[in-house]
């Protein structure tokens, strides 16, 4: 698979590569890092993440900073690969409601005037170019082990990470969703998970929220003229009960599953704390996997 376009990310060595998707044709942006030194006899391990262009700086960074120090960070090399969308701003909202929304997905309002309707629904069509286009062009420029590969998602991405994990439980061995949307579009995510069967597999996923995503409003925001809306939104939304609850049906089907919430965090600020700890969940020395 030959890239529309290639160049040199603005993050501790990291490459993008604009890929046409097989299918559509629509170009994702794909970021590469590859760690320095030869890879392990088995390949490397890796962490796929959604929302590329705005966590590859900070995962870069962060793998950067920690595995050079192993006996302090317990965090060894691995490689990063992060999909996003061939545009230098942190999110294309467009483009991503379609490709991290699941099917059946449904029609939205435009997010600005003069601009299409927003739609949500591809995530099959985002699976299959992970699972098939975006391999195809990685075995020609890294080696990677299969039986050690995750996945990260935040919000739609989350969304995307556990419907993806219950209808596809074979394509990652670790499956990190950070604050997941998993109530959006009336729970229909719930549907999938209940006809989810592991067969068996040794699968670790990490569930996790902000503090501030539960029934409560960050302490700036309890003032703000639109704290009566915002508060009526997270009792909708539920984003910590909700990923709890994940946590404790998975637990009981056999996963290595565990939930954390971060301090001080809201659903946007969570970020960079997500992406570290996805780092941790993947590339842990010592530890179970």
């Amino acid at each position: 698979m030959i890239p529309v376009a290639e160049g040199l990310a603005q993050c501790g060595g990291a490459r993008w590569f604009d890929l046409a998707d097989r299918v559509t044709g629509v170009v994702r942006r794909v970021f590469l890092w590859v760690p320095p030194g030869e890879a392990p006899a088995e390949g490397w391990p890796s962490l796929l993440m959604t929302d590329g262009n705005a966590v590859i700086g900070t995962a870069v960074d962060a793998m950067r900073a920690q595995a050079f120090y192993p006996t302090g960070t317990n965090l060894g090399w691995g490689v990063l690969i992060a999909v996003g969308y061939p545009t230098d701003d942190a999110y294309d909202p467009f483009r991503r409601s379609w490709d991290l929304g699941p099917p059946p997905g449904a029609s939205y309002p435009p997010f600005w005037p003069d601009t299409p309707e927003v739609r949500t629904g591809g995530g099959a069509e985002m699976a299959r170019f992970l699972l098939e286009d975006l391999r195809d062009f990685l075995s020609t420029r890294v080696a990677l082990d299969p039986a050690h590969a995750g996945l990260f998602g935040h919000s739609f991405g989350g969304l995307f990470a556990l419907w993806l994990l219950f209808t596809r439980p074979d394509a990652f061995t670790h499956w990190i969703a950070a604050s997941p949307a998993i109530t959006w579009e009336n729970s229909f995510l719930l549907t999938h998970r209940d006809g989810f069967d592991p067969a068996g597999r040794r699968l670790v996923v990490l569930l996790s929220a902000g503090e501030w995503e539960g029934d409560d409003l960050a302490p700036f925001q309890r003032a703000a003229p639109d704290a009566e809306r915002r508060l009526a939104e997270k009792a909708t939304t539920r984003t910590i009960a909700a990923a709890q609850e994940m946590a404790a049906h998975l637990a009981a089907l056999g996963l290595a599953v565990r939930y954390e919430t971060y301090a001080g965090e809201t659903h946007m600020s969570v970020l960079p704390v997500a992406v570290n700890r996805a780092l941790h969940c993947v590339f842990a020395l010592g530890a179970p996997q």
